[in-house]
Order: C-alpha cells, then structure tokens, then sequence
C-alpha cells in the first residue's frame, strides 16, 4: 500500500524534486501540496484520518511550517508529520518537537535519513480508515 503524503513547501524546484524521488524511491503516493500555512492546514483538517505522511517546511509564501505543525497535532497515531528544513538549529528542532513533529530533517545534509524515514514507514503498511 502506498504510502498518501502530502507536501509542504513553497520552492517548486523542491517540491518537483520531492515527489519525484519520493515516489521512485518509497511507495509513496503524494496526493497534494501547499504553499502556505493556511492552505495546508486545511487540507489537513479536511482530509483528516486520510493521510499518512505530511512532510512541512518551516518557511512558507505566507505563514510558517511551526503553525502547520500545531494545525495538525490532533492526529491519528499511524499519521506522521515530519519537518524538512534547511534551519534545523537546536532550537528549531526542540520546537518543531513540541509542536508534535515526529522527526526533523535538515535539507543540506540530512536528505539521504529523511528518504531512509519515508522507505521505513512505507514498510508500516498502515491501513486507512474507511470512509
């Protein structure tokens, strides 16, 4: 079973390269993407219990990923949401944590663990809810 992810982030030139190698690489099935806080939060509301992964970015057009984060804390235990950022300082990560992110990832060094994470939790095999 494919594993439904969606995307934040605000960088098409990422955004293209995530899905790509995300769906070459892990049976990942990205079923949308946002740009800003807004969007993404309520997509996240809407589709709540129908997703898997959702992968934030802290620095968005408009709003922040960390608002994401608190967006979607009310979550399904199977659903995962993990920062990937190029400002994954100490205190970025100790935040992102306690707004409920399940792991955090840095993009200018840490790409290679964040596609390792997304391979370990499409071997999960969690079901989704019926609708």
């Amino acid at each position: 079973m494919a594993l439904i992810t969606y995307l934040v982030e605000d960088n098409k030139m990422i955004l293209d390269n995530l899905i790509e190698t995300l769906e070459e690489i892990a049976s990942v099935k990205v079923v949308g993407h946002a740009a800003t806080e807004a969007e993404a939060t309520r997509w996240l509301l809407v589709h709540d219990g129908h997703w898997h992964l959702a992968v934030v970015d802290l620095f968005l057009q408009e709003g922040s990923g960390l608002g994401v984060l608190a967006g979607c804390r009310q979550r399904e235990p199977y659903q995962k949401v993990v920062v990937l950022t190029n400002y994954a300082t100490d205190d970025v990560r100790r935040r992102a944590m306690e707004l409920g992110a399940d792991a955090v990832f840095d993009k200018s060094n840490q790409l290679d663990e964040f596609f390792d994470y997304c391979v370990e939790e499409t071997s999960r095999e969690v079901a989704l809810p019926q609708s």
